[in-house]
């Protein structure tokens, strides 16, 4: 009752899943990644023990075809079960049980393995697959496997109706803080359109969860720290960043208070529109508060 991408990013460095159904917190079972070592998704019936197995194979040298192998082996239950495996090095593997509900298989090409069952048709996978080989291979690989997520959902995807989705990304040193390789973990667990509110997750998680980039980066020059300051001034706090801590913007704006990130300017104009004494700026979406 799930459609599902495993895949590797073309420049090697990350391992993801996406995955939607009309099944509760879907996310809490099917995925699965470990940077540097790969990727599975495992569902139908599913055994949620191919998610330690098939990443302990491949940590120790296995490819993705290996890896499948040595999981079906072991399991008397493999024609129910169904499960989509990516390598380090980008192979891919996918099983289909003979068991599996209709309509049920797979499609595996260069870096990616789509599986899904209880579909509307096999056009769920081929959509999915279409828009996975037509996205950008430079674009990150979470934009990526929604592209693939969202087309499956478009054309029909659980053929009983939506409920959950979730995106899990990994990549070395990706973590908050580079303390871990979770790039990406989101889950909308019970929701009358998942994939869509998975994406304005997304939006969110790359605001808030990744640093700025050089090109959104804007100088603060004398006169616009001036301004700054008057305009946290306003909103109750000593200095930018007290205020950007309060936001959760830490990661957009410098420590030192040499930039602060363009998106993160245009909230604390926003936040400060119409404020006595302060210039009128397009506005923008609100910024979120701490949870």
């Amino acid at each position: 009752m799930t459609f599902s991408i495993v895949a590797r990013s073309t420049d090697g460095e990350s391992w993801g899943v996406a995955v939607a159904s009309k099944f509760l917190a879907v996310g809490a079972v099917v995925p699965a990644a470990v940077a540097g070592v790969g990727a599975v998704a495992t569902q139908a019936d599913a055994n949620v023990a191919y998610k330690g197995l098939a990443l302990s194979h491949l940590d120790e040298g296995a490819t993705a075809s290996v890896a499948l192998q040595r999981l079906l082996e072991e399991d008397d239950g493999r024609d129910d079960r169904q499960v989509g495996i990516v390598d380090i090095d980008g192979g891919a593997a996918s099983h289909t049980g003979h068991a599996c509900l209709e309509w049920a298989g797979s499609a595996t090409g260069e870096g990616y393995a789509i599986q899904g069952n209880i579909l509307a048709g096999d056009f769920v996978v081929a959509a999915m697959q279409d828009a996975f080989e037509a996205s950008d291979p430079d674009e990150p690989l979470a934009r990526r496997l929604l592209a693939a997520l969202a087309a499956g959902d478009d054309a029909g995807g659980d053929r009983r109706g939506r409920q959950s989705a979730a995106l899990l990304v990994v990549q070395e040193g990706a973590g908050y803080g580079g303390g871990d390789d979770i790039a990406v973990d989101l889950r909308v667990d019970d929701h009358a359109d998942p994939v869509t509110e998975l994406a304005r997750l997304l939006d969110l998680n790359d605001l808030y969860l990744t640093a700025s980039t050089e090109s959104e980066q804007v100088e603060i020059t004398p006169e616009l720290a001036t301004e700054i300051e008057r305009r946290v001034h306003e909103l109750g706090h000593d200095d930018l960043g007290g205020w950007a801590g309060t936001e959760n913007y830490e990661m957009r704006v410098d420590p030192a208070g040499a930039w602060i990130d363009q998106q993160i300017l245009d909230r604390l104009r926003d936040a400060t529109e119409g404020a006595p004494g302060t210039p009128d700026h397009p506005a923008t979406e609100p910024p979120q508060g701490r949870a």
